[in-house]
C-alpha cells in the first residue's frame, strides 16, 4: 500500500470517473487502474463498483476512502512541516469569499508585507462551501468567510462584525431620507448577487419580502447573477435600481451618480470569521495571521 495508491483512491472517489481521475493526477488511465486494482488485490476486497460510464464506491470502500483522505491530510502535513524547517521563505495558502476578498486583504496583506515579509501568500477567492472543501482537504490553510460557519474539526474566530447599507442612484426617490426601509420595497428593482454567495443568503433573511420583489424577474437581474458587487455598484450608479452591501464594501463617494445610506433598524449584519483545521501543526503562523487580523481597523466594523 502506497500514497500513490491511496491518492488515486481518493481522486477515483470524487470524480466516480476513471479517465477524470487519471487527468486530474496527471498519468494514464491504465496506470490508475492498474494501481488501484493492485491495492484491491492487496487488501482482498473491492473498493468500486465498476460501471460502464462511471464508478460507485462499495460500502467498505467508503470506510477505507475517510481513513485515506485523513492518512492523506497528514501526510501533507508533514511534508509542509519538513518544507518550513529547511526554507527561508513560508509559504501560505488563503481563502475569503468574494464580499470580504476585495475589502479585507490588501490591508492584510501591507501588514504582513511589514511584520513577515519572509511569508509567500497564494490567495483563492470563491463560495464559502468550496473554500471549506479546500480548507478541510489541505489545499487552503486559512479561510475569511462569514458566519454561520460549522464544520467538523475546525477552528474559528471572529474578527469583526460590520452592518448591511443602501446603495442609491443619486436620483432616487428615497435619496432624501435618513435611511433606508427594505422591508417597504414594492416596484424597485434590488438587485443582489447570483446563488451561491452567502452575502445574498443574509441579505434575504433579513428582508425576505425581495424574494417577491420585482429583482427577481428583471432581466438585467439574470445577467448580474454571476457577478461582482463591484459590477452592481456600477449598475445601481448607472440608475438601473438599489442594491444592498457590506459596509465594508462602502468606497470614498467619488461617484456623483451614487448615493449610501444607513438602513431602518434593526440594521442586518454580518460577522467576519478566521477559520482554520484544528490538526494545522504550524502554531506560530496561526498566531501571526490572528494578531495580523485583529489589528486592522476597517471603517464601521465593530471588533467581537
Amino acid at each position: 500500500m502506497t500514497l500513490t495508491e491511496l491518492k488515486y483512491c481518493v481522486e477515483l472517489a470524487k470524480t466516480k470517473h476513471f479517465r477524470k481521475a487519471s487527468e486530474n493526477c496527471y498519468v494514464s488511465q491504465p496506470t490508475l487502474s492498474v494501481a488501484i486494482k493492485k491495492l484491491e488485490e492487496e487488501l482482498n476486497v473491492t473498493l468500486f463498483e465498476r460501471r460502464k460510464n462511471d464508478v460507485i464506491l462499495t460500502p467498505i470502500g467508503k470506510k477505507v476512502i475517510e481513513i485515506a483522505e485523513n492518512i492523506l491530510k497528514q501526510s501533507q502535513m508533514i511534508q509542509q512541516i519538513t518544507k518550513d524547517e529547511f526554507s527561508e521563505v513560508t509559504e501560505v495558502n488563503i481563502g475569503a469569499i468574494y464580499t470580504i476578498g476585495p475589502y479585507l486583504l490588501p490591508s492584510m496583506i501591507k501588514k504582513l508585507n511589514q511584520q513577515a515579509p519572509y511569508i509567500r501568500l497564494t490567495i483563492e477567492e470563491n463560495y464559502t462551501h468550496e473554500l471549506a472543501k479546500k480548507l478541510q482537504s489541505g489545499e487552503l490553510d486559512i479561510i475569511l468567510i462569514a458566519e454561520p460557519f460549522d464544520e467538523k474539526n475546525i477552528e474559528k474566530m471572529a474578527l469583526y462584525e460590520e452592518p448591511f447599507v443602501a446603495a442609491l442612484p443619486s436620483h432616487h426617490k428615497m435619496v432624501g431620507q435618513k435611511t433606508i426601509d427594505l422591508k417597504s420595497i414594492e416596484d424597485d428593482v434590488v438587485f443582489l448577487l447570483g446563488a451561491g454567495h452567502c452575502f445574498r443568503d443574509q441579505v434575504l433573511e433579513a428582508y425576505p419580502n425581495l424574494n417577491h420583489s420585482g429583482y427577481q424577474s428583471h432581466p438585467l437581474q439574470k445577467t448580474l447573477e454571476g457577478s461582482s458587487l463591484e459590477t452592481i455598484r456600477y449598475m445601481v450608479a448607472s440608475g438601473a435600481g438599489l442594491t444592498i452591501l457590506p459596509c465594508t464594501a462602502v468606497q470614498e463617494n467619488n461617484n456623483e451618480l451614487l448615493v449610501y445610506k444607513p438602513l431602518t433598524m434593526p440594521v442586518p449584519k454580518r460577522k467576519v470569521i478566521m477559520a482554520w483545521r484544528k490538526s494545522f501543526p504550524r502554531t506560530k503562523l496561526l498566531k501571526l495571521f490572528q494578531e495580523l487580523l485583529l489589528s486592522i481597523d476597517l471603517t464601521c466594523t465593530e471588533k467581537n
